[in-house]
């Protein structure tokens, strides 16, 4: 199967990226429970601008990695996995029973409870863990499973992004949004006048950005939203697409998910926290990713290729589509986001992050582990 450059250089990147998460995730927890956690804490409450450093990262730099995001979905509409529509089913079919059957799992626990809001929490994959694992098994993992599980993930992230704008907005400023709503249709006319300088886009971006924070949805819609405005062209190097999502992919991978990995992973352990496992939030997350996602995705693409609407590849088996499932049950960075837009009592937020970094090693481990046996007999590639 053919692999594009920057496919390879965003596959790279974001199982480098991956690894980088792990180390800072365990650096924060370590300075959490430590003597300096009184402090650490203040730095990410130290405000910018009317807004706390915390907020900035997860409001503002986010937008960035959403940009990215945008932009690799573009790529894949047009040039790769997606733009086939049968080669798009199976990601995209895998991508639905992986977000509704999760959810679904979640509410069977908390639908009617003051949790209830945390649906979403189980809907996401974290591109950069779960790709960062997958590395870890070398060159027998075929490059079918590697763009099966990006653009999964990808569409995974784009069905989160889509909740967050739907399910919560609590408050919606109406003249905000539609100057937001505006600056858009204005880029998109830039686009179609077939304006490459990157310049405006920048500026125009920034000033949405502003406009969206303001009107209540949040402002990380507008890094996708950025993303379909900046001309593709033909896809090639000189392209304004491929400029910035190549010169994105290093800042993403390597300072801003570290950022917010360091910000929002400083959980302060304590005895009484297992109690929190016992919570209907903490059962329906846990079924949620180890059971939902592997689930959903497996029987929802093993129906759409026995019906026909797609086709499973050559080099892939069912055995992999299991073991690709629970790799994407590794809900971190999407997940921790969605949590914090969820609840606002910290303790359940507390509970609920060192739930999802149980939950996400358990099923980390056994997609790792999973897939070692299954490509242990595959040919080297």
């Amino acid at each position: 199967m053919k692999i594009t450059t920057l496919f390879k250089e965003f596959f790279d990147s974001e199982k480098a990226g991956g690894l980088v998460l792990i180390a800072c995730t365990l650096l924060s927890l370590t300075v959490a429970n430590s003597a300096l956690s009184g402090s650490y804490h203040e730095l990410w409450y130290t405000k910018m601008a009317g807004l706390t450093l915390e907020h900035w990262i997860n409001d503002g730099l986010m937008t960035i990695f959403f940009l990215l995001i945008g932009l690799e979905l573009e790529r894949e509409i047009y040039q790769g996995e997606l733009s086939n529509i049968k080669d798009a089913l199976l990601p995209m079919i895998g991508a639905l029973g992986g977000i509704f059957l999760p959810a679904g799992l979640y509410l069977l626990f908390n639908a009617g409870t003051d949790t209830q809001s945390g649906a979403g929490i189980p809907m996401a994959t974290d591109i950069a863990f779960a790709l960062g694992i997958l590395s870890l098994l070398g060159n027998k993992v075929p490059t079918s499973l590697k763009i099966f599980l990006t653009a999964l993930a990808v569409i995974d992230d784009l069905g989160a992004i889509m909740i967050i704008a739907i399910f919560y907005t609590k408050t919606l400023l109406w003249t905000n949004l539609f100057i937001a709503l505006g600056i858009f249709a204005l880029l998109l006319i830039f686009n179609r006048l077939k304006v490459r300088n990157l310049i405006p886009y920048v500026i125009g971006g920034a000033v949405m950005w502003y406009f969206m924070l303001q009107s209540g949805v949040h402002a990380t819609i507008t890094g996708v939203l950025l993303a379909f405005a900046v001309p593709f062209g033909n896809g090639d190097e000189k392209s304004t697409s491929y400029v910035l999502q190549h010169f994105l992919h290093k800042p993403v991978a390597f300072v801003i998910l570290p950022l917010f990995a360091l910000a929002n992973t400083a959980i302060v352990l304590s005895a009484e926290m297992t109690q929190s496992l016992t919570q209907n939030y903490s059962y329906g997350i846990a079924l949620g990713l180890i059971v939902g996602k592997p689930l959903g995705i497996f029987g929802l693409t093993f129906l759409g290729v026995k019906a026909k609407f797609c086709a499973l590849p050559n080099d892939l088996n069912w055995s992999m589509v299991i073991g690709t499932g629970f790799l994407a049950g590794i809900g971190f960075t999407m997940s921790i986001f969605i949590t914090l837009l969820a609840f606002d009592d910290p303790i359940i937020i507390n509970n609920v992050k060192f739930v999802l970094l149980l939950t996400s090693l358990a099923a980390g481990l056994i997609g790792f582990l999973s897939l070692k046996l299954t490509l242990k007999t595959q040919p080297t590639l």
